[in-house]
């Protein structure tokens, strides 16, 4: 069974600036994790990746990562952004 999937509004408004192309790849991601998530070999073409206690990752496309949180009713997508700036939001040890 798979959790219900919520999306910061923050989320929504970079995937609205996206050209079309990587906005589609992205909201195909989104559409794949609650599936997914908790099954390693079809998690696998996503790239989840553990980050922290209950924060994970996962490609939204080629240059562009989701970070997003397991919590008890749903998987919350709280960020999109590329390398640099998921290595810069953890950093401020806000999602650690």
């Amino acid at each position: 069974m798979s959790k219900l999937l919520s999306i910061d509004p923050a989320v929504l408004r970079r995937l609205q600036n996206l050209p079309k192309s990587e906005r589609a790849e992205c909201l195909l991601a989104l559409c794949e994790l609650p599936e997914s998530f908790g099954r390693p070999h079809v998690h696998s073409g996503l790239g989840i990746r553990k980050l922290g206690d209950k924060i994970f990752e996962c490609r939204g496309n080629a240059s562009l990562r989701f970070i997003f949180q397991d919590r008890p009713a749903d998987l919350f997508v709280s960020f999109l952004g590329n390398h640099h700036e998921v290595k810069a939001l953890l950093q401020t040890r806000k999602y650690r």
